[in-house]
């Protein structure tokens, strides 16, 4: 089973990698590639950051500012192309600009957008699955369930597939977000 667990990671890796890769920017001679725990504290930062941001929306704070803050660390916009399909989305279900990824976080008047972030949580806890990291160091996924902790304690799990390239800073920059209730049969 492990053996069939890996090999979609690395399917979706692959196609994650392909779809999302930047030809020019390919190169074997990548002079700080990107490593695994380097995505592991990318994905620390990006809970902590969700936390933050409806820690500020409880205390009256500008929430907003919070989120747009966070997409402007965490997300590519703007330098690249960014996949972005967020859970609760089905009118609306990908986010192409800034603008369509603040409104899911923060919430928009009139859409379906009420506020990922703002619901609160008390904390982000990720379980990877694996993470694939291009040959030339250039690119990560990691692919696995969040668990997002609610005021009340209980947490609530979510599937994910989330691609890396790293900016001009070398920082890493997700550049495909894909997430994802878990199946049911009911």
């Amino acid at each position: 089973m492990k053996k069939l667990a890996y090999l979609g990671v690395v399917s979706v890796g692959s196609l994650a990698l392909a779809a999302c890769g930047n030809a020019e920017a390919a190169s074997d001679d990548i002079t700080n590639p990107i490593s695994a725990e380097e995505v592991a504290a990318a994905q620390q930062a990006w809970g902590e950051g969700i936390v933050a941001i409806g820690s500020t929306f409880t205390e009256g704070g500008d929430f907003s500012a919070r989120a747009s803050e966070h997409i402007a660390t965490h997300y590519a916009y703007g330098a690249e192309t960014i996949l972005f399909k967020p859970t609760l989305a089905a009118e609306d279900q990908f986010r192409e600009t800034t603008e369509e990824a603040l409104s899911y976080f923060v919430g928009t008047e009139g859409t379906e957008d009420g506020g990922f972030a703002i619901a609160p949580y008390t904390n982000v806890r990720w379980e990877n699955n694996g993470t694939v990291i291009s040959d030339s160091g250039d690119m990560a996924v990691a692919m696995g369930n969040y668990f997002f902790t609610g005021t009340d304690g209980n947490e609530t799990k979510v599937e994910y597939s989330f691609a890396y390239e790293k900016d001009e800073s070398g920082d890493l920059k997700i550049v495909l977000h894909h997430s994802s209730m878990p199946y049911s049969a009911s």
